[in-house]
């Protein structure tokens, strides 16, 4: 816009330098008696001075408003779409970074629940281990709990089979006319050889 300016305050003044010249040309052929130049000192310099002026408002008003206006606009919108274009640039990267947080703190997420995935079932086979040695271990305990008292019946029983055998032997022992104190020791001696 500004250099537009520049280049119609240009213009004029090279139009008003052109006329002056001219008259000033025209001016100096007039007194040297020649009788006619290129411009006349006359009525029409003055009526050519206002047509090329009536010329130029007309070419600014029916030219050169509509032209810079054209150019303003375009300028605007050129402007506008570079300003939405580097907007848009601007969200595309922001958007690009917070793709790439999500993404990062997803695989950050995804790797904490896989260790703590791994941690419970580190700590779920080390429950099942010592529940399953310790179900073991109760096993044996009440197995051998189980065998020491059926190895404890099994002598209360063979002692009372004993006893009942060798009472039964020094029954037979006493009718065959032994003596009391044969049957006591005899009796006495089968109980202790008892295991």
């Amino acid at each position: 816009m500004h250099r537009l300016r520049f280049v119609w305050v240009g213009g004029i003044l090279c139009a008003v330098a052109v006329v002056l010249l001219g008259a000033g040309l025209g001016w100096a052929a007039s007194e040297e008696g020649q009788g006619g130049g290129l411009i006349s000192l006359d009525k029409s310099l003055i009526v050519q001075a206002v047509n090329f002026l009536i010329l130029l408002l007309l070419l600014r008003w029916l030219l050169y408003k509509p032209f810079v206006a054209k150019m303003d606009e375009r300028t605007a919108a050129i402007k506008k779409s570079l300003e939405e274009a580097q907007a848009a640039r601007a969200q595309a990267a922001k958007q690009q970074e917070d793709n790439e947080a999500r993404l990062r703190a997803a695989h950050a997420e995804a790797a904490a629940i896989r260790a703590q995935a791994l941690k419970e079932a580190a700590d779920e086979q080390r429950r099942l281990v010592d529940t399953a040695r310790a179900e073991a271990q109760r096993l044996v305990d009440t197995a051998r709990a189980q065998m020491d008292a059926d190895v404890r019946r099994a002598r209360e029983e063979l002692r009372r089979e004993v006893v009942d055998l060798a009472t039964a032997v020094a029954e037979k022992l006493v009718r065959k006319s032994l003596r009391e104190e044969e049957h006591r020791r005899i009796v006495a001696d089968a109980v202790s050889r008892l295991p």
